[in-house]
């Protein structure tokens, strides 16, 4: 199994960035905008730039609207973000990877090795493959061919989880199976894994999207 990190397992808290961009006059997101726009994140994430030069980045693109300082203080709230795994999906992977190889696929930065010691998930996944590290980032297929020679399969066998829809449709175009992340109970139904029996069962695929079929 394939998974993705972001949006899947880790969570971030952007309240304080929310309660800055509020104050500074800005709408809720602007910062996000800027911050994950490819020609800003990227760099990041393929390892060429640090995060500082990652905050300049964006402080430069919200200095016009704000002013030097305040851009500088909101660049810095979305670094410092808090973040946190979930426990329900932790507990769904754990119980994965006793039957099957399974690896994380994240576009991530330099840090990534750092986050999940804080997280206390360095041994969750049996491989951990990152954009920063490869040089290459989900979408490109290359990524999803290294994760599956990490794995040790043919792509054919993986199964690729991410909440991204363009991450898992280049998994799909590669021969994957491919599934879009909504909440933990998809992955406990698509794996059969049993309920609290006081607990009522999901609809059988609930929290899962199974991507389109491809043409031909």
């Amino acid at each position: 199994m394939l998974c993705d990190l972001d949006n899947v397992v880790r969570f971030y808290d952007l309240t304080r960035l929310s309660e800055l961009e509020r104050a500074y006059g800005l709408p809720e997101g602007t910062t996000t905008g800027i911050a994950y726009a490819p020609g800003t994140d990227l760099p990041l994430l393929l390892g060429r730039i640090t995060p500082d030069e990652w905050v300049a980045a964006i402080a430069s693109g919200l200095a016009g609207r704000v002013g030097e300082e305040r851009a500088r203080e909101l660049g810095e709230a979305l670094r410092g973000a808090p973040f946190r795994a979930d426990e329900a999906v932790v507990a769904l992977l754990r119980r994965v990877r006793e039957r099957m190889p399974l690896v994380l696929v994240t576009n991530a930065t330099l840090q990534l090795e750092e986050d999940l010691a804080l997280l206390g998930l360095t041994g969750l996944a049996h491989h951990v493959v990152s954009s920063a590290l490869e040089g290459v980032a989900k979408p490109d297929p290359a990524i999803y061919r290294i994760a599956a020679a990490r794995a040790g399969v043919p792509v054919d066998r993986c199964l690729f989880v991410d909440d991204r829809q363009e991450n898992v449709d280049a998994a799909v175009a590669l021969g994957m199976t491919g599934v879009l992340f909504r909440e933990p109970d998809g992955l406990r139904g698509l794996f059969g894994f049993g309920y609290d029996e006081e607990a009522p069962a999901p609809a059988p695929g609930a929290g899962l999207t199974p991507p389109p079929t491809p043409c031909g």
